[in-house]
């Protein structure tokens, strides 16, 4: 579980995002640290009970820096406000599917899927969906992923307005073809974040969701 001191340090954090705070708060920030690595532990160690392409993972992998890389940014600020928890099947450098979970006072979610792939990999996805569209939908509208995820995420930008080229704009998948990202997501509340539940919700959520994952790598190891 999320220990509230956690959220209480990324809440201050927001309001002084600035060096000299940080390193006057920096043992709020090892504390937070501490705890937020062993969520990653509690819930890595549950998913690979259920997903073999996790074993591979310990749980330093599957978190994030919280510095910021601001040398492309024009938000200087120097560090994340949010913490991520990340599970690639298969490693870090895989550039797979993933499950994850977004940590940040009022504004936590958990799902995962696959982030703004490059050209050759967005491609691979793309031609799995239209070669295999029934499977697709198959996943997609399975009563516990339709329930908990809906539909896959449409972000400002990560649509394209015209069919990409090679696909016509009568292809039954085509709305999910004009795609950039493939992902899903669901809202989840401090209160869970800060509850003895938080594993196991979160591990079920993952579950659900793993069908999908599966079919987006299916497409990125075998596609051509």
């Amino acid at each position: 579980m999320v220990d509230p001191s956690t959220l209480n340090f990324l809440k201050a954090l927001k309001q002084n995002n600035n060096k000299p705070w940080f390193d006057e708060h920096r043992k709020q920030y090892e504390n937070a640290k501490s705890n937020y690595l062993s969520c990653a532990a509690s819930i890595l160690a549950e998913m690979q009970k259920s997903d073999s392409s996790l074993e591979i993972l310990q749980p330093k992998d599957c978190i994030f820096r919280i510095n910021r890389d601001i040398r492309f940014s024009a938000d200087k600020s120097p560090y994340k406000t949010n913490l991520g928890i990340v599970l690639y099947p298969n490693g870090k450098k895989s550039n797979l599917a993933a499950y994850y979970l977004h940590i940040e006072p009022g504004n936590s979610f958990v799902g995962g899927g696959l982030w703004m792939p490059e050209a050759t990999l967005l491609q691979k996805v793309r031609k799995e969906i239209a070669y295999f569209y029934e499977d697709f939908r198959n996943v997609l509208d399975t009563p516990e992923f339709s329930k908990l995820f809906g539909d896959l995420d449409v972000e400002d930008g990560q649509k394209l307005s015209r069919p990409p080229k090679g696909y016509d704009a009568d292809d039954p998948a085509i709305e999910y073809l004009k795609l950039k990202s493939f992902t899903v997501g669901v809202p989840v509340s401090d209160d869970i974040l800060l509850s003895e539940k938080m594993t196991s919700i979160v591990v079920h959520h993952f579950n659900i969701l793993k069908p999908f994952l599966s079919f987006i790598n299916r497409g990125l190891m075998h596609g051509d």
